[in-house]
């Protein structure tokens, strides 16, 4: 094996299980690895939804710094929460295979299947604003609550009632991951609640000089789950949409197949107004699509929704 890599990532349980992954996959490819726990502003400020703190790239600021010092060799990320734009010297070198991206629903009670199953008036935890959009479009009279921690923390809330709490919306892909998918009360159709741009899939960043880093990582990456997400990418960056903005997207069959087409939503605040467009992704450049995309998007009025 050559020297050991060095992988960073946060402390979570679901963070270090998706280290762990890495960290195995690369073994299977004869590169030896060892994790380096990192705590991040996203971790340490639990007590307000992300969208009220400012700044950004709250789970990844703190690893890249990381990266950059040399304190670690790859930062493996949730895609989702990585910005699109990334700090001189750092690139995106590999994305391995992507779970579902699908969000999935928590509730206290047995037998409720779908977001409609709900009682008016019932309480989702979520502090996702895309998330709080798009319920709100759908079931504008449910009682959308603030809802953060850990997954399991978030999970178990919901299952004792904390907080009056009835239900929540999670990334299916992390409940899976920390075997929790027997919590899943219904997976959503990802035309209904529209997941993140990158939801499902890890983001391992390096420096960008670092040809051992890059030579390294290439086994694992999944071209398909990379031709997607650049394409999801290119629509947030094309809307100048952060990582907490209300931009979900979604790439589903097209004319070539599965995953061929990217789908692109916009929802009001208020969940009074929600848009939604598509186009197909040639894969020999994704990112143009996000970018088609978010004109049609902006047609429909995209910018008004975003504040812009």
């Amino acid at each position: 094996m050559i020297a050991a890599l060095k992988l960073g990532t946060r402390g979570s349980k679901l963070a270090v299980w998706q280290a762990e992954w890495v960290k195995a996959a690369l073994a299977r490819a004869g590169v030896d690895a060892e994790l380096v726990i990192i705590k991040t502003r996203g971790d340490a400020e639990v007590d307000r939804p992300l969208h009220e703190l400012e700044g950004k790239g709250f789970f990844t600021k703190e690893i890249e710094e990381a990266l950059r010092d040399g304190r670690i060799d790859v930062a493996v990320h949730s895609l989702k929460d990585l910005p699109t734009s990334l700090p001189a010297g750092l690139v995106l070198a590999a994305v391995p295979q992507r779970a579902d991206p699908a969000e999935a629903l928590v509730t206290r009670e047995a037998g409720i299947t779908s977001i409609a199953g709900l009682a008016a008036g019932a309480k989702l935890g979520t502090s996702s604003l895309r998330r709080v959009a798009q319920i709100r479009y759908l079931r504008a009279d449910l009682d959308i609550v603030p809802l953060r921690g850990n997954v399991p923390t978030r999970v178990q809330k919901v299952k004792e009632g904390r907080d009056g709490l009835d239900a929540a919306l999670l990334a299916g892909a992390g409940l899976e991951r920390l075997e929790l998918a027997g919590q899943i009360a219904a997976r959503l159709d990802p035309l209904d609640v529209m997941p993140a741009p990158g939801q499902g899939a890890l983001g391992l960043e390096v420096r960008a000089d670092d040809r051992k880093a890059r030579s390294a990582l290439a086994p694992i990456e999944d071209p398909a789950s990379a031709c997607q997400v650049a394409a999801e990418r290119g629509l947030l960056a094309s809307l100048e949409g952060g990582c907490q903005a209300p931009v979900a997207a979604y790439c589903g069959s097209g004319e070539r197949g599965a995953g061929s087409r990217l789908y692109g939503r916009v929802t009001a605040q208020d969940g009074s107004v929600q848009i939604t467009a598509s186009a197909e992704i040639d894969e020999r450049e994704p990112g143009a699509a996000g970018a088609r995309v978010a004109d049609l998007l902006r047609a429909q009025g995209a910018s008004r929704l975003l504040g812009r």
